[in-house]
């Protein structure tokens, strides 16, 4: 009887480790099932068809029961991430920005680099083949997530 005892108590973890931890997976569901019918096999040989049969009844129980509280919302819960994401991309330059605006370069475009326009900062595109750092620019368009740029004189 302790063997039987065993391999449903391994069944029935087996299980919901396979609901809860390795979904998808099969496995837990796979050495569950060997489990119990392991321990169906053994109350069958060993104690006849009424023990057969009450240790069908467990299992049937004991897995309905596990499966209902595994599955619940709080269950679940404890697994989860509780990080909420709060950033987002950066918005279009052509959003924030018109064609004619007035920056100054903070890094060298060469022919990709750093502008400031209106307190903030974009990647630009040169016109230009290298426009140095501190340089005034005029935005001329927009490509992708770039401003295009040219040096004023």
């Amino acid at each position: 009887m302790f063997y039987i005892a065993i391999l449903i108590l391994f069944g029935l973890l087996f299980l919901i480790a396979e609901l809860v931890l390795l979904s998808g997976l099969s496995f837990g569901a796979l050495l569950a099932l060997v489990c119990y019918g392991s321990s169906i096999y053994l109350a069958f040989c060993d104690y006849g068809v009424t023990a057969g049969c009450i240790v069908i009844l467990i299992i049937v129980l004991l897995s309905l029961v596990a499966t209902i509280v595994s599955l619940r919302a709080k269950t679940w819960q404890r697994f989860s991430l509780k990080q909420e994401i709060r950033s987002s991309s950066m918005p279009r330059p052509e959003e924030e920005l018109r064609t004619g605006a007035r920056g100054t370069t903070l890094s060298r475009l060469s022919p990709m680099g750093k502008v400031e326009i209106g307190g903030r900062v974009y990647e630009a595109k040169s016109l230009d083949a290298y426009v140095d750092p501190r340089r005034k620019v005029e935005v001329v368009g927009f490509e992708n997530f770039s401003v295009i740029v040219k040096t004023i004189d």
